[in-house]
């Protein structure tokens, strides 16, 4: 295993690194938001950890960077901003989990340990297909740079369609994500949210493939 420590704090820096090494785990540091960067593109880390007060490039924007340059690594943010909201903004700009400083470092292990298991597949912040841009965040879409004014539902289940660019997403798949087991699956409800959409995303935006479900042009 391979982890990129990012912090800047160089007693705190020394004692992950030491504490890392002594379990056979390898270990690259960096002191500042810039620096992370550059080593997470040029190296396949197993765990990055990333501390949120970084001086110059802060680690909320290293994250999302990092995911708009398609490095996937599974991320964990440590900080000592505590506050729900500094954990939702980690989160929603890419990050993988969330720990608070002081923590354990038994504990910081067994999170390493979960991320690893997890993998690295691409979660992209914004989901991109074609013309079409979607922050599931901000719960805001785009086509073409305009924005688009679009219902909850819409919303939904075009965020369930760009999360498959150009693969097929079955009507029962819609169902059981966008809707709940109240809808009868014979329901023409999605026919209906599939015009709503088409009207408002580009009817060619959005394929039917007979008899299976519908796809978003990738």
């Amino acid at each position: 295993m391979r982890v990129l420590v990012v912090e800047d704090e160089a007693k705190l820096a020394s004692l992950l690194e030491q504490g890392l090494r002594e379990r056979g785990i390898g270990v690259d540091v960096a002191a500042n938001g810039e620096d992370a960067v550059v080593r997470a593109t040029a190296t396949d880390y197993d765990v990055i950890l990333l501390d949120v007060m970084l001086p110059g490039l802060g680690g909320f924007e290293v994250c999302r960077r990092l995911r708009e340059l398609e490095v996937w690594s599974p991320t964990l943010m440590l900080t000592a901003l505590d506050a729900v909201e500094n954990r939702i903004r980690g989160l929603d700009n890419g990050a993988d989990d969330y720990l608070v400083k002081p923590f354990s470092f038994e504990e910081l292990l067994a999170r390493i340990r979960a991320l690893v298991r997890r993998g690295a597949p691409p979660r992209p912040v914004v989901l991109r297909a074609g013309e079409l841009e979607l922050d599931p965040a901000t719960r805001r879409a785009w086509r073409g740079g305009e924005e688009l004014s679009l219902t909850a539902r819409e919303f939904s289940m075009l965020e369930q369609l760009m999360r498959h660019p150009g693969q097929v997403v079955t009507r029962f798949d819609l169902l059981e994500h966008v809707w709940d087991a109240t809808y009868e699956h014979k329901s023409n409800v999605i026919d209906v949210y599939i015009g709503y959409l088409r009207d408002k995303v580009g009817r060619d935006s959005i394929e039917t493939v007979r008899g299976v479900g519908y796809r978003v042009r990738a």
